[in-house]
């Protein structure tokens, strides 16, 4: 029984890694406009740098199924009854999960592995694990990007937040989540090292333009 459990298991981190080597940027750019968004923009095959290089509709198109093949590599656990859900070992598979998932957006069979940051992805499975954290870090990101319409600095507040909910908020005992939600925060922090760059420098490009009165006003400054 504990051999075929470890052969499902195994299938369904194979399953999450390959819902997350999807690569909804690369085939909506090349299937639907014959553009490789990894030759242009950011070169990032995610949903920001495709609202980039394609525009807005295509963009939160590549977002919403970049979110949902991260929720759906997780939540595919709750349909094998193999583990109790909310247990250790429940919450221990889905991480893993997660990271197949997350492993399979940024290094995708499908694309030359070859494929984005995976924060979409990691959304979608964090939503699956954790709604209430990933509901609070997906508030802030969204307060941060209409503050200050950076994309990346949304992103990484978002993501150092995650593990001070879990721990210090939600006061999570399970040692495995707060290990995970700490590396998630450090691991957000690697992926966006060129863009930490390009805020220092202030050269980071606003993920909406301003309007023409705010333009107006900035050339006066």
């Amino acid at each position: 029984m504990q051999d075929i459990m470890s052969i499902q298991n195994l299938l369904l981190l194979l399953l999450a890694y390959l819902l997350g080597s999807i690569p909804t940027a690369v085939w909506v750019g090349k299937g639907i406009y014959n553009i490789d968004v990894r030759e242009h923009g950011s070169k990032n095959a995610g949903a920001t740098n495709t609202m980039r290089v394609l525009g807005k509709k295509p963009g939160i198109f590549v977002l919403i199924i970049d979110v949902f093949k991260g929720f759906l590599a997780v939540q595919t656990l709750r349909y094998f009854d193999t583990l109790q859900p909310d247990t250790v070992p429940f919450v221990n598979m889905q991480l893993l999960l997660c990271l197949a998932a997350l492993v399979g957006h940024i290094f995708p069979v499908f694309a030359q592995f070859n494929g984005g940051k995976g924060i979409a992805t990691l959304l979608g499975a964090m939503l699956a694990m954790n709604s209430e954290a990933a509901l609070i870090s997906l508030a802030i990101f969204l307060m941060v990007l209409l503050v200050f319409r950076y994309v990346s600095l949304g992103s990484m507040i978002g993501a150092l937040f995650y593990p001070i909910y879990i721990i210090f908020i939600q006061e999570s005992t399970v040692p495995s989540l707060i290990a995970f939600s700490i590396f998630i925060a450090i691991a957000v922090l690697f992926t966006h090292q060129k863009n930490i760059e390009r805020l220092l420098k202030h050269e980071e490009k606003k993920v909406f333009s301003y309007s023409k009165k705010e333009q107006n006003e900035k050339g006066k400054k």
